[in-house]
């Protein structure tokens, strides 16, 4: 029954996690209803580091992309390479900064369905007004053209993601059309700061928990972990794959309804039925 769980978890992340729906508010959601039987420590580690799977699958689509060196590059793409990866980790200094700073704080006072479901809908809002005053007056067409001062104020959007519901991708989306990135454009960015982002918290989290518990993992504890980020791998890419056709035909107004009737639905259910 675990590993079915485990699988479940998989998935929704694998989905969520790229799609700017809150990969965050999905699992808190989900956890009310299918409960993983480990203590609140594993579940916290659990469900940050089920992304390691997800950017694995990142690191696969587009490693010609994101590798420096090798398949036929020349000089001048190997110096591009270091350029784009410059771009990325400056736009994850504000949330390396702030997440570090307040994750403890965040974790008690904003984890919960409440701010999830709120966030849902606020942010859901946010992308149907962009998309209707939007009629594609993007100017950067590759994240090639990214500069230094539009990748960080990225990053600054990105910190509206420190809180669950808010959606990483979501945010960085929203950032990226409002600063003149097209919708392809905002949407491989946001896969590229998956990375460094996504592996840092993995790390952060790793390391509370051996200094809170140690290096004490139960089999089942492993083999959860296992499922769930090989799952969250293998649907990662083919969401990837899908979210980058759909936006070459449509915006992303659909994810913005999407995310108003789940806030409301989420904020019915424990404000009526529980």
């Amino acid at each position: 029954m675990e590993i079915i769980k485990a699988i479940i978890f998989g998935i929704i992340e694998g989905i969520t996690e790229w799609l700017p729906i809150s990969s965050t508010g999905h699992m808190i959601i989900l956890n009310d209803f299918i409960h993983l039987s480990v203590s609140d420590d594993f579940y916290k580690l659990f469900e940050v580091v089920i992304q390691l799977g997800a950017i694995l699958a990142v690191v696969l689509l587009y490693f010609k992309t994101i590798f420096p060196f090798g398949f036929g590059k020349k000089k001048e793409d190997t110096i591009e390479t270091f350029n784009l990866w410059g771009k990325i980790l400056v736009a994850c200094i504000p949330a390396a900064i702030i997440g570090i700073l307040f994750d403890d704080w965040l974790d008690e006072h904003l984890y919960n369905s409440i701010v999830v479901s709120l966030m849902l809908i606020i942010y859901g809002v946010l992308f149907i007004v962009i998309e209707n005053k939007s009629i594609d007056k993007s100017k950067v067409k590759s994240v090639k053209d990214i500069t230094y001062k539009q990748a960080m104020l990225v990053g600054v959007f990105q910190l509206l993601a420190l809180i669950p519901g808010t959606s990483r991708s979501g945010a960085t989306i929203i950032g990226g059309l409002l600063l003149g990135l097209s919708r392809s454009v905002a949407a491989e960015f946001t896969f590229f700061l998956a990375i460094p982002v996504m592996a840092g918290a993995s790390l952060l989290k790793l390391l509370k928990y051996i200094l809170k518990v140690g290096l004490l993992f139960t089999s089942t504890e492993i083999i959860t972990l296992i499922v769930g980020c090989l799952f969250a791998f293998i649907v990662s890419i083919i969401v990837i794959k899908f979210l980058l056709e759909y936006i070459r035909k449509h915006d992303f107004k659909v994810f913005g309804y999407y995310r108003i009737v789940l806030g409301i639905i989420v904020l019915l259910y424990f404000f009526i039925l529980k």
